[in-house]
């Protein structure tokens, strides 16, 4: 129940989702980098807003509860932010990355597939 009385219709929360969920998957289909960037991180934005404010009542929570979860937020953008030029980069001093990960191969999918005519 809702802090005003109402109940908060969770089917109509659900279809909202589904209606996201189209929305996400189709939007890479048009193959325009801008829209399926808006696709996939501003729907994905939008439903888990949704899903902490009405299914997980974030809103009716004390007041330390909603400052925990920013701050936890924050430290995952810091981590991101922290580790994001490393991990991005191809080379780096010390290491290379496998070709594997660099996306320069397509043969991660077969690794160690290869056990001759007898397989």
């Amino acid at each position: 129940m809702s802090e005003d009385g109402h109940h908060t219709n969770y089917m109509h929360i659900y279809y909202i989702l589904m209606v996201l969920l189209v929305i996400s998957i189709v939007g890479p289909l048009f193959e325009i980098r801008v829209v399926t960037l808006i696709t996939a991180f501003g729907v994905a934005c939008v439903k888990a807003w949704l899903v902490a404010d009405k299914f997980m009542h974030i809103r009716q929570m004390p007041t330390f509860v909603s400052y925990i979860v920013v701050t936890c937020l924050v430290f995952m953008l810091l981590f991101f932010t922290a580790t994001a030029p490393d991990v991005m980069q191809d080379e780096g001093r010390n290491w290379v990355k496998p070709d594997w990960v660099a996306g320069t191969e397509n043969d991660w999918v077969t690794v160690g597939m290869d056990h001759g005519d007898g397989h």
